[in-house]
């Protein structure tokens, strides 16, 4: 039965946290081919509602995905579509780029995912961060059938530097390579003629 609740905690809270990446930025592949490991101060399976609840310092790992929570909800509707949600102050993930050496993580008060439209969504404090560009908003959400952002601002994010509670993002340039910016040339390896002569020789 375990083996069970494992699996649909693995197709609702590993989906949920995937779906919160962009499709430019697909989250390592073998992670799906790793074992999962749950830590919970307590868990509730109610086999009639098709409900696991884990309580109390929940993680959850798969090969690099992190998952943390003080609560995480997974549900079962009769046609099988998953339904997934974790609540934290703040609930949180991190997952590797699938070709890259950098992470996708973000955080927000409640995450929810839609298995039947394959949406994310994160409430309250949300954000997403990837390597330095992030996104702020108290409201974000990801369809992975559509591939529509939706930011939205909102008391969550309101503070002294920003008292309006707008969206913030920081979106860095692109690197470049020295040789389009001009950069410093690369030395030339000097070698020898073969043909130094001695003061007076011909």
């Amino acid at each position: 039965m375990m083996q069970c609740v494992q699996r649909r905690l693995v197709d609702a809270v590993v989906i949920m946290a995937l779906s919160a990446l962009s499709s430019a930025a697909l989250a390592e592949k073998a992670d799906k081919d790793k074992p999962v490991n749950i830590e919970a101060d307590k868990l509730t399976i109610d086999d009639v509602k098709k409900e696991s609840v884990f309580e109390g310092n929940v993680t959850l790992t798969q090969g690099t995905l992190t998952l943390k929570a003080d609560r995480v909800v997974v549900k079962q509707d009769a046609k099988g579509f998953n339904y997934g949600f974790a609540y934290g102050k703040p609930a949180y993930f991190k997952q590797k780029r699938e070709g890259h050496d950098e992470y996708i993580e973000g955080n927000a008060d409640r995450l929810e995912y839609d298995g039947r439209r394959d949406k994310m969504q994160m409430f309250v404090n949300a954000e997403v961060r990837k390597g330095s560009d992030e996104v702020k908003g108290d409201y974000i959400s990801y369809d992975a059938v559509t591939e529509f952002y939706q930011v939205i601002g909102g008391p969550s994010v309101t503070n002294q530097v920003n008292p309006k509670g707008r969206v913030r993002a920081v979106i860095q340039p692109p690197k470049k390579t020295a040789e389009k910016t001009g950069g410093p040339a690369q030395p030339v390896p000097l070698k020898p003629s073969g043909s130094l002569r001695k003061p007076g020789e011909e």
